[in-house]
């Protein structure tokens, strides 16, 4: 039996065989999963830990007592590094909408200072989110 024979029967025999791709269809096979949640890496932990650090001493630099009080309990991607939420605690003793109120009007102050401390061509958008503690 000749080299190219064989082979040629062996491919009828993996042909023949299904696979878990057999009756599906191809776009969903080869999709990839650019939509769903990525696991943040080390470069966008970093970027947390440095935004963190820039809040803490923002908010403590806030003209507003409400927003003075509040405090960084987590920065995470969200989605993606371009977008930041930031999780503040509210003290027992101010409101939570007292803080997310002061928080909004210093947002602007608050991006700019993040901006400074990250070596970024852009500033990551932030978001807010206030919880009692």
């Amino acid at each position: 039996m000749s080299r190219s024979k064989h082979s040629a029967d062996e491919f009828d025999r993996l042909a023949a065989e299904r696979g878990r791709e057999d009756g599906g269809d191809p776009k969903e096979f080869h999709a990839k999963p650019w939509g769903g949640a990525k696991r943040a890496g080390r470069k966008a932990k970093q970027l947390c830990a440095q935004a963190r650090e820039a809040l803490d001493g923002a908010l403590a630099a806030c003209g507003d007592p409400a927003a003075q009080a509040a405090r960084v309990l987590s920065v995470q991607p969200a989605p993606h590094t371009g977008r930041l939420l930031v999780v503040l605690g509210a003290p027992a003793d101010v409101s939570a909408a007292a803080v997310a109120a002061g928080v909004g009007r210093a947002a602007g102050h608050l991006r700019a200072e993040v901006a400074r401390a990250v070596s970024r061509r852009y500033a990551p958008e932030l978001t807010f989110e206030v919880i009692e503690v």
